[in-house]
């Protein structure tokens, strides 16, 4: 097992008290195992979650639209989904999660729409907001 740096420790723990204890003990085992892949967590927690997401540029609800809104565009639906719960933990609405899919609607087009679209919704129903909104895959439109 790999053992972790100051700012690993550091991204490792400020993501356990946004995602909770269960997503911390796993990006924890994650972080320190030794196997293929390994590597990825430990720079996650590192850059992402000490460097960036503790930076004191922009406030947490800024930073969730920003990190939202790039996955969006790169039509990242996994990863959009774990950042959507980070949202909703930094204070973010359904309103605004739809607002941010509107706005980048005419950016990005609605076939890449459609898809985030499905993640936002899921990731909601997951993290208990808005459960009874449906898909378009649910609805019959996809």
């Amino acid at each position: 097992m790999a053992e972790l740096d100051e700012k690993q420790e550091s991204g490792v723990e400020f993501i356990s008290g946004i995602m909770g204890e269960g997503f911390g003990n796993a990006f924890r085992a994650a972080c320190m195992a030794d196997r293929f892949g390994s590597p990825i967590p430990r720079m996650a927690a590192s850059w992402a979650f000490h460097d960036a997401w503790q930076h004191q540029g922009l406030a947490p609800r800024e930073k969730s639209m920003a990190v939202i809104s790039a996955l969006i565009a790169m039509r990242q639906p996994l990863e959009l989904k774990n950042h959507v719960k980070i949202g909703i933990a930094n204070g973010l609405t359904a309103q605004e999660l739809e607002g941010l899919l509107v706005q980048l609607t005419p950016y990005v087009g609605f076939p890449c729409i459609a898809s985030a679209t499905t993640a936002v919704i899921e990731a909601m129903r997951e993290a208990g907001v808005s459960p009874d909104v449906q898909t378009a895959e649910e609805k019959g439109l996809l």
